[in-house]
């Protein structure tokens, strides 16, 4: 599991050329204002550079240029917009001066760029990832790989307890010092963020806004079901990663691994597994259908993929992952098929799919 956060840093971090190109560009800017068994997100509302927060344009100015949209993240006042860049897509962990890094951070920075130029505020990271430094953004990074823990405790309840505990104490600490704004958590179950809610409440603790989870056409029931519940109860938003489920829903894997997809790396043998299965087969055979929906719309079908996750109205951000500038592009292009999917393009996708949760208001209806 993990944690978040959002603070404000007026220092300047970026290269001077990427700084001016941003600054060319502040037109376009939207306005925002333990190792443990926990695993922390941190939003944290970077600088850059010389950007003045006064100019600005409001999000609505915004959204007319680049057809951007912002929510809310939970109940919060924090304005995200609702699609957002994630992971190591951002960032350049190769520290070499080999040709190779060189291109890897010159990439990054592309599409950091490119994203920012397009209305995209939000962006995620990891302690891991070593991301670079932006401002009049949100920038989201977690709590969790990084160090270690030892405890000496009899019994697992008590064991998460005091993780739990001292989890929000932690990220309230962090928000009372200025190096947040405010913090959520990732991957955990509604059952532990009831837990930290009513913690934070007890001891007079700042509890989480959002909860980020894995969210996609072949993974529905946490996102529609389990996560509305809390937001009603509590206020707690969807910030959604992986809506092309690791690649499976972008059509590259129709029963085979390509080379150098990523299912055919080191590392990705999980990956390659469950392509290869009976139930990827079965994937497979319904994103051809759902292609043929695509086509219908005139999108691609991870355009059809992205905005599908985008139609609900529980989901405040949707964390794209791009490696290059024409697929970053083609992602931020699914905003534009938002407003074509209707009730009956929705039905039909529910039909091929055959997955759709039911809360227990629908059973009582």
């Amino acid at each position: 599991m993990q944690v978040s956060l959002v603070c404000t840093d007026h220092r300047g971090g970026v290269s001077r050329n990427t700084e001016d190109r941003l600054n060319r560009q502040n037109a376009n800017s939207p306005n925002t204002g333990t190792r443990s068994k926990f695993r922390a997100v941190a939003m944290v509302a970077r600088s850059l550079g010389q950007l003045s927060v006064q100019s600005v344009p409001s999000s609505s100015e915004q959204s007319m240029k680049t057809g951007m949209k912002y929510r809310n993240l939970g109940k919060s006042g924090l304005r995200v917009s609702c699609l957002g860049l994630g992971k190591s897509h951002i960032c350049c962990t190769l520290k070499t001066q080999s040709r190779f890094g060189r291109e890897s951070c010159h990439m990054a920075e592309q599409l950091m760029t490119l994203a920012y130029e397009n209305g995209i505020n939000l962006f995620d990271t990891a302690e891991v990832y070593a991301a670079g430094k932006r401002s009049s953004l949100v920038i989201t990074t977690k709590i969790f790989w990084g160090g270690k823990v030892n405890v000496a405790f009899t019994y697992i309840s008590n064991i998460l307890l005091c993780l739990l505990t001292e989890t929000v104490r932690a990220m309230t600490h962090v928000i009372n010092q200025g190096m947040a704004m405010y913090w959520g958590t990732s991957r955990w179950s509604p059952m532990e963020i009831m837990e930290a809610y009513s913690v934070a409440r007890q001891f007079n603790q700042i509890p989480p806004i959002c909860e980020q989870a894995e969210y996609h056409m072949f993974q529905r029931e946490k996102v529609e079901v389990q996560l509305p519940e809390l937001f009603h109860k509590i206020g707690v938003g969807a910030m959604t990663w992986s809506p092309l489920a690791c690649g499976i829903i972008s059509g590259k894997y129709d029963g085979r691994v390509p080379p150098y997809s990523r299912a055919s790396l080191k590392g990705y043998q999980w990956l390659k597994d469950k392509i290869l299965s009976e139930e990827g087969r079965r994937q497979q055979a319904k994103l051809k259908e759902l292609q043929a929906i695509a086509e219908r719309l005139g999108c691609t079908l991870p355009q059809l993929a992205i905005a599908w996750c985008l139609r609900n109205e529980g989901v405040s951000s949707v964390l794209l992952g791009a490696s290059n500038t024409d697929q970053l592009m083609e992602n931020i292009g699914a905003i534009q098929v938002l407003p074509k999917l209707s009730s009956s393009i929705t039905h039909e996708v529910d039909s091929i799919l055959g997955n759709k949760p039911y809360s227990k208001k629908d059973y009582r209806s």
